[in-house]
């Protein structure tokens, strides 16, 4: 009795009660929403075989396909990074009119239907839109191009950027700005010095979560790409038209190869947050 009475006394108590029964539901779940679907989705091409595997995902119309799909989503993804970063310093930092009109405005991208964005962005930018015709003598043919593929993807990504920056811009303590400027530093200097390195993390991490957005992005783009093989179609329009043509297995070796790739570009940019994080 002593011996079990002494073990229970120091035994030192859980962190998070119930710690067995919430890791095992975790685990479950995670399991069914995440684990098995994508099991499915990395086994299911291995039935065309090792060749057959590759010849899907290296066809020509894939190649071209994946190349706009990532290279549109990390176009999309800097342009956002960069005024993101700009309209939450304005929405942390200024007071004016109008301000939280514009603060909401900022989730619309959120609430707003994709399908609905896409046809909104292909009315504006058609070559007889509101800001199409004004492009067209220009040049600049921006609906049915790979154009339109970046600005539906910088649309449907902004949110993403602002929302991860805004919070850690409200609870940077302006003394630091102020002892900077105390010091002789330029407002340049102290953003490089004092600003960035503080939101850098924030920065990295809501660029990630819109390249994420992205690059599986549909609804939005079908309408304003044209969708032309080997010059506007999408890779996640292709993945639907080979469903639609029954071709599971081709579908899935297309899906496993964007997997594949955004898993590659997600760990370096996680990388470089852990880097950023250290400094």
């Amino acid at each position: 009795m002593t011996a079990t009475a002494t073990s229970w006394t120091f035994k030192k108590p859980s962190v998070l009660p119930g710690f067995g029964l919430t890791f095992g539901f975790t685990v479950f779940y995670l399991s069914i929403i995440i684990l098995i679907p994508l099991a499915a989705l990395l086994i299911r091409p291995w039935e065309l075989g090792l060749e057959g595997v590759f010849n899907a995902a290296t066809a020509p119309r894939v190649i071209a396909a994946l190349k706009l799909s990532f290279g549109a989503s990390l176009v999309a993804a800097t342009i956002n990074g960069i005024f993101g970063l700009l309209a939450a310093w304005v929405l942390v930092r200024y007071e004016f009119p109008g301000k939280r009109i514009i603060d909401a405005l900022v989730d619309l991208p959120f609430a707003l239907p994709t399908a609905v964005a896409g046809i909104a962005l292909t009315t504006l930018y058609a070559p007889n839109g509101w800001f199409g015709q004004l492009l067209v003598p220009l040049g600049i043919k921006v609906a049915y191009t790979p154009l339109g593929v970046i600005v539906a993807l910088t649309f449907i990504g902004l949110p993403f950027v602002v929302r991860s920056v805004q919070p850690v811009l409200a609870d940077l303590e302006k003394e630091f700005e102020e002892a900077a400027a105390t010091l002789g530093a330029t407002r340049l200097q102290t953003f490089r010095r004092v600003v960035l390195p503080a939101v850098l993390p924030a920065w990295l991490t809501g660029i990630a979560l819109a390249f994420a957005r992205a690059v599986g992005e549909y609804g939005s783009v079908i309408f304003i790409a044209g969708n032309m093989p080997m010059i506007s179609e999408i890779a996640p329009l292709l993945i639907v038209i080979k469903l639609e043509q029954f071709d599971y297995a081709g579908a899935a070796a297309v899906g496993s190869a964007m997997l594949a790739i955004s898993f590659a570009m997600l760990l370096a940019i996680n990388m470089l947050q852990a880097w950023a994080r250290r400094r």
